[in-house]
């Protein structure tokens, strides 16, 4: 996916190889990601980037996790952020279903996987009331000075709620928000049906927000 953007936005990236959970839980995935981050904007004049556009961008658990870095750089004063794509993110680990909107046949990614993927991250924590929101960005109390926001999501994908409800309060909170909610496209939709027409729009989405870099 990485090489498709790239080759059809002409915005270079920067693939994070982070380590992953049960093996590596909270915070190292996030650190990994916040310390990738940070060195290409102290390597910005020698890769020839320019500091006043980068972004973070991701896609599920990638997509939790390029929103957990956006709050760090808030928090930690930099480096600064054009923007942050979130694409079908996971944000909540209090997301446990089920929806009775989703009928099972179409859960490419359930709320078994769900649990799964949260258990391994938080371990003890998780669904507790000390969850940190650079694990889970639903967690934050305030989105307010985040940088310009999009967001995109399936109807039939189990994030699609927590994806709808953090791009409400990105936009309570005065952060500029683009929110695209797709009929009839579940978890990882580009990678099962990259030729769909709907993908197609969805995918002319985000690189109209990459080349805006």
């Amino acid at each position: 996916m990485m090489r498709e953007y790239t080759k059809r936005s002409g915005v270079p990236m920067l693939l994070v190889d982070y380590r992953v959970a049960p093996e590596h839980p909270h915070p190292t995935p996030v650190d990994d990601c916040y310390a990738a981050l940070c060195w290409l904007a102290n390597s910005a004049s020698e890769l020839d980037v320019d500091p006043k556009r980068i972004a973070v961008m991701g896609e599920s658990a990638g997509g939790g996790l390029a929103a957990g870095v956006a709050l760090m750089a808030r928090d930690r004063g930099g480096p600064a952020l054009a923007q942050q794509l979130l694409i079908y993110a996971m944000l909540d680990d209090r997301t446990v279903g089920p929806d009775p909107q989703l009928p099972p046949e179409y859960l490419v990614f359930g709320y078994d996987d769900n649990q799964t993927g949260w258990g391994a991250l938080l371990g003890a924590a998780w669904r507790g009331d000390d969850v940190s929101p650079y694990a889970a960005p639903a967690r934050a109390t305030d989105l307010s000075g985040l940088p310009e926001t999009y967001v995109d999501v399936g109807d039939l994908d189990i994030l699609r709620d927590e994806n709808i409800e953090y791009a409400r309060r990105l936009m309570a909170a005065g952060i500029p928000t683009e929110l695209h909610v797709v009929p009839g496209l579940p978890h990882g939709f580009e990678m099962a049906a990259p030729d769909a027409a709907a993908t197609q729009r969805v995918m002319a989405h985000r690189l109209r927000r990459l080349k805006r870099l």
